[in-house]
């Protein structure tokens, strides 16, 4: 039984990036043999276990052979005859195919991974120097996730190029109807992910290069606003569902509709997306509207009951704006007019002004009537008299 320390930690380490998780590979066992060490079984697919103590994954050695289309389609053979080697050869890109034997590995997770300890089969090294994404094996094209890996790889480290031959690969799969296998639950996984990168146009900047956009999003652009406007989004460090919002803003409501449909899209991210396509025009030029036409656009927004998606909506249009070219770093005031805005229409009693009403007289929409004047009247008085 031998144990490595393999994939994200040692690339990371070795492009000198901060080291998260751990990932170890376990040669030459048995499930039985690591039940008996205390390993409790949690994989469903292949044999991974966590460890008694630490609770980190460690995967047997396996193999991997294509029995159907699409991400499940793998019939895997996991054995203690399974090399070191035939293990990372199964992995996507050879910059995640190193492996360093446990031993060279501290009890509290620090390494030095010098060259001569590590097991290099594939070259990865050389493609963290080279800072190319290039593909292990053409086992590659057995697995459609791996476009979409490659793509989120490429939003991760953006100064890095994607091998001539693992495009062609890429290209190669997607016209062979790969990439229409795919399961939503992978496709918004790694998109949501590839969102979240540091600049994260590239990662649909490859899949536009491989075809993969055209079958996945339907619509989407690339060196266009929305492009800039997620990279703008990265900057401000803004949340998944702004990233997304900003992504979708000018698709139109039925494409937005089809791709969080298609593709499972989280309610709260999905209903963002929705108010922002249809009413970041509104926000854009809410500066010349008066206090009728402000209380109405949080009314149709919803801030009052959902402040948090309101400022996330105010945010994703900030990113827009500051994606135009020349605005990188302008001001957005209608961000914080709008949050003021919104803050005086909350304070406003609407108990007093809904029990003031019922004494008039005033029953069912009225009384929401006599609320909304009472907002408007809050928010005219709150503004810069006009010259």
């Amino acid at each position: 039984m031998k144990i490595f320390l393999v994939g994200g930690a040692l690339r990371d380490r070795l492009l000198e990036r901060p080291v998260s998780d751990h990932d170890w590979l376990v040669v030459g066992a048995t499930p039985e043999e690591m039940v008996a060490r205390g390993y409790l079984p949690v994989g469903r697919d292949f044999p991974v276990f966590l460890h008694p103590e630490t609770r980190e994954e460690y995967a047997l050695a396996r193999t991997e052979r294509k029995s159907a289309p699409g991400y499940r389609g793998f019939t895997v053979h996991a054995a203690p005859d399974v090399t070191l080697e035939q293990d990372l050869a199964r992995r996507d890109l050879t910059v995640n195919a190193i492996a360093l034997p446990a031993e060279l590995v501290s009890a509290d997770g620090r390494f030095d991974p010098t060259p001569a300890a590590l097991a290099d089969p594939f070259h990865g090294q050389r493609d963290l120097r080279d800072k190319v994404l290039r593909h292990v094996t053409d086992a590659f094209r057995e697995d459609p996730v791996r476009i979409l890996r490659v793509a989120r790889f490429a939003a991760r480290f953006d100064d890095f190029s994607v091998a001539p031959e693992t495009m062609a690969l890429m290209r190669e799969m997607v016209a062979a109807g790969e990439a229409d296998a795919l399961v939503p639950e992978r496709v918004w996984q790694e998109l949501s992910r590839g969102l979240m990168e540091e600049r994260p146009s590239r990662m649909f900047e490859v899949l536009r290069d491989c075809g993969a956009l055209a079958v996945l999003l339907p619509g989407i652009e690339t060196g266009t606003q929305p492009m800039a406007a997620i990279d703008a989004g990265a900057r401000l460090q803004a949340s998944l569902a702004v990233r997304f919002a900003c992504l979708m803003r000018s698709v139109g409501q039925p494409q937005l509709q089809q791709v969080c449909d298609r593709w499972r899209v989280p309610v709260d991210i999905r209903e963002l997306a929705e108010v922002v396509a249809r009413e970041h025009g509104h926000i854009d030029g809410s500066g010349a509207l008066d206090a009728t036409g402000l209380v109405r656009l949080l009314e149709r927004c919803d801030a009052l009951r959902k402040p948090s998606r309101f400022a996330e909506a105010l945010l994703a249009c900030e990113c827009d704006a500051r994606g135009r070219p020349g605005f990188g770093d302008a001001t957005y005031p209608q961000r914080e007019r709008l949050l003021a805005v919104l803050a005086t229409a909350a304070a406003v009693p609407t108990d007093a002004v809904a029990k003031a009403a019922q004494q008039s007289g005033a029953t069912g929409p009225k009384i929401g009537e006599a609320i909304h004047r009472a907002r408007v009247e809050a928010v005219a008085a709150s503004l810069p008299a006009r010259t």
